[in-house]
């Protein structure tokens, strides 16, 4: 899988379209487009970082459920 797949994977695992997830990380839409796309090169780190804030919110939900 290459970096720009795993950014489109981690979009999709939480049902959003690029205006949604733009919000939701701070990334520019244009800049997830152009990943997306593979038209620019992302550090390999940076799908890391975006999985780390999904879990953590996803835990934040969770905790404050409970």
């Amino acid at each position: 899988m290459t970096i720009a797949e795993k950014i489109t994977e981690l979009r999709e695992r939480v049902g959003e379209n690029r205006k949604e997830f733009s919000i939701r990380t701070g990334i520019p839409v244009r800049t997830l487009e152009d990943w997306e796309a593979g038209r620019r090169t992302l550090p390999e780190y940076i799908p890391r970082l975006i999985a780390y804030q999904l879990e953590y919110e996803e835990l934040v939900k969770k905790s404050k459920k409970g």
